[in-house]
């Protein structure tokens, strides 16, 4: 058994707290940016460097729209339809991937043609170091002691805060399959592939290894699957049309 004594609050500077978990974000932030501009210098992203930066600064506000609207409708819209001003609390906590996901897909659906690009073409020079900051994101997570798993007895249980028993950290399980998707779409970046190739190819492997961590973590149950886990449902499809898209012609 392993003891979660990890302190989520890297420093208190008087009225200023600065927490790991947004560290996480902002180191996620950094790496995309560091990639797209290595995409634009090879010719593999058809934007300027300004145009990137007003790209991910935008995305940043999306994301975190969407992922905040996604846990109101998705996982609590009774709480949420008697307190609606609530949304806007997110410190709170409750932010939703699936939702994220949708609000950073609809700007950059918006932004590629205000800027008459063709969004899977942005969507795959981006997509690989998006699956990096999100493993971020759950280390993130596992620092603040949040969203484990069911019980376990095995040697690497951890003992988080205010649990009697060692529990799955299904962060880290989380950490290491989206570093496991960024490998994989990172060592086919430079593939003559068609485009959506590389984006389907994060959203069929990203929803195949959520639907199966969602068995082992602590949380509701919607009928047979976790919310989590019929979400991913409409990911893999979407993923697998853009695969297969085209193929068969």
């Amino acid at each position: 058994m392993i003891k979660h004594a990890l302190n989520p609050t890297l420093l208190n500077l008087g009225p200023l707290e600065i927490r790991w978990y947004g560290l996480m974000y902002l180191l996620g932030f950094f790496v995309v940016r560091w990639y797209g501009k290595k995409r634009i210098e090879t010719g593999k992203l058809k934007l300027t460097v300004k145009e990137l930066d007003d790209l991910l600064g935008s995305l940043v506000l999306a994301m975190i729209v969407g992922a905040r609207l996604g846990y109101a409708l998705f996982y609590n819209p009774s709480y949420f339809a008697a307190s609606p001003w609530k949304i806007f609390f997110v410190w709170e906590g409750g932010l939703s991937f699936h939702g994220g996901f949708l609000g950073v897909l609809a700007y950059s659906i918006w932004f590629a043609r205000s800027k008459k690009l063709t969004f899977l073409h942005m969507a795959d020079a981006l997509i690989a170091p998006l699956a990096l900051a999100n493993a971020f994101g759950r280390i993130g997570n596992f620092i603040n002691g949040e969203l484990y798993g069911i019980a376990t007895n095995l040697p690497w249980g951890v003992l988080f805060p205010g649990v009697t028993e060692p529990r799955h950290p299904t962060q880290i399980y989380e950490a290491a399959y989206n570093l496991l998707i960024f490998a994989v779409l990172y060592s086919c970046k430079d593939k003559n592939w068609k485009q959506g190739t590389l984006f389907g190819l994060f959203m069929v492997l990203y929803s195949i290894f959520r639907f199966s961590a969602e068995f082992i973590k602590d949380i509701p149950m919607y009928g047979p699957l976790t919310m989590g886990q019929w979400l991913s449902i409409p990911l893999f499809f979407a993923g697998l049309y853009l695969l297969l898209k085209d193929r068969f012609k």
